[in-house]
């Protein structure tokens, strides 16, 4: 008799546990399928059964794992090409090359240029190239985020009919960076 009754307990037990389980799982590939964009699955979510709902996310993650091992290649890649003269002028820390960011802002520019501490360029010969390309600086901001300094340079057209050529300015403070490391 406890036998039959601790078999009986034992079986509402297992199937407690399994019905637990199978909650869990439905639960989880739904937050799964939930996290993966809409564009990414080829029908509705709503009209895809189930087995192909977790197809589709599981193609998403190796499509995504692709895409992030090139992008990291990418990076790397750029970042062995950045040209350094020494590592004495690096200061032996991680090279970091200038970027350069010139933009049309209307009738003004905006230059960027993010380099590292120990990078010589002079920022009066910057200002000087903006200047030669009719463009009048309005204001100048420098900041430091740890081993990187930002250079913000605002710039409005002396002419406004004329306007300023962004890519005169970009080549040659490129050829002023360039020359300097």
């Amino acid at each position: 008799m406890k036998r039959n009754e601790t078999s009986s307990k034992n079986k509402l037990l297992r199937k407690t546990i399994e019905k637990n389980r199978r909650i869990r799982m439905k639960a989880l590939s739904c937050k799964l399928v939930s996290v993966v964009p809409d564009r990414h699955f080829s029908q509705p979510k709503e009209l895809l059964s189930h087995i192909e709902q977790i197809d589709a996310a599981s193609a998403y993650i190796k499509n995504m794992r692709e895409r992030i091992e090139v992008l990291n290649r990418r990076k790397a890649q750029l970042i062995n090409s950045c040209p350094t003269k020494t590592a004495a002028i690096d200061g032996g820390g991680g090279r970091k090359c200038p970027i350069l960011t010139v933009k049309e802002l209307g009738f003004g520019v905006e230059v960027m240029l993010i380099s590292g501490l120990n990078k010589n360029f002079m920022l009066s010969q910057v200002i000087s190239v903006i200047e030669q390309e009719a463009a009048q600086v309005r204001s100048v901001n420098m900041s430091r985020v740890g081993e990187t300094i930002i250079h913000t340079i605002h710039a409005q057209a002396k002419i406004s009919r004329v306007g300023v050529d962004t890519s005169r300015i970009s080549d040659r403070i490129q050829a002023i960076i360039s020359s300097n490391l």
